[in-house]
């Protein structure tokens, strides 16, 4: 049997990358999936993929900066499949580099917007659905080695992620009573297309995180990252909320 078999999930961020192995494995895991992200035509070509799987694939194209994509995402789940028990924050963007004195108001309120923001909306609406169904819901928050390595990337994306492990954590200890399960997962270098979001690298701030980067062991994959998603929503880890996990290769700990 499928280790996700009728679930209903909602996975941000599922057009390339990281979103598209999570809500393939999933699928293929039996779940119900409610993929969102921009590109309407990548996630179409995806669904033409995934219709023989054990799951359903469903698309919605919606923006997560926006606080009605988050919550019309969750109610849209519920709609196609009737419940919802599983939210990924998997959608994010990088910064340029900029250390504090460089960054500009656009880039902040930019990456703050979907970095932080959305997933925030996100796991608003899904604990208060969560909890009017009685259901005991999973999060799982995509944020990044730069939420607690503060070298890795400029200040606005590690400010961004920071965030998210701080409301992670938060929200794993208001909502333990209900059963509600909200853990992070942070990667570290990984072979996806987020490198695209950044145009106009700053140089002073790329010369600084060099000594980091020199430090990385190996690139993963969008797949290492879709199976440590797996491990946190099943089964297998229903005592665990609250936790980030590094999944990075061994790079954090150096």
């Amino acid at each position: 049997m499928e280790r996700l078999s009728g679930k209903s999930v909602v996975v941000t961020g599922a057009s390339s990358g990281m979103g598209k192995a999570i809500a393939t494995l999933f699928a293929q895991e039996g779940a119900n999936v409610i993929a969102v992200a921009r590109r309407e035509e990548r996630l179409k070509a995806l669904e033409t993929e995934l219709k023989d799987v054990p799951g359903k694939f469903v698309s919605y194209v919606g923006d997560i900066s926006k606080r009605e994509t988050n919550e019309a995402m969750i109610d849209f789940a519920v709609k196609q499949f009737g419940k919802f028990d599983i939210l990924i924050n998997n959608a994010g963007i990088m910064d340029d580099m900029s250390g504090v004195g460089d960054l500009t108001d656009e880039m902040y309120e930019r990456l703050m917007a979907v970095n932080t923001y959305g997933p925030m909306c996100a796991m608003r609406k899904a604990v208060n659905v969560f909890k009017k169904s009685g259901t005991e819901g999973a999060i799982v928050n995509i944020a990044s080695i730069g939420g607690y390595r503060f070298n890795s990337a400029g200040a606005s994306y590690v400010a961004s992620k920071a965030a998210v492990i701080a409301l992670t954590t938060n929200t794993a200890m208001m909502y333990a009573p209900d059963k509600i399960r909200c853990n992070a997962i942070a990667p570290g270098g990984i072979s996806t297309e987020i490198g695209s979001t950044m145009t106009s690298i700053n140089p002073n701030g790329y010369g600084r995180i060099q000594n980091l980067l020199k430090c990385q062991i190996a690139v993963g994959e969008a797949e290492n990252i879709a199976n440590a998603a797996l491990f946190l929503v099943s089964d297998e880890a229903k005592f665990v909320s609250g936790a980030v996990l590094l999944v990075d290769g061994g790079w954090g700990a150096i």
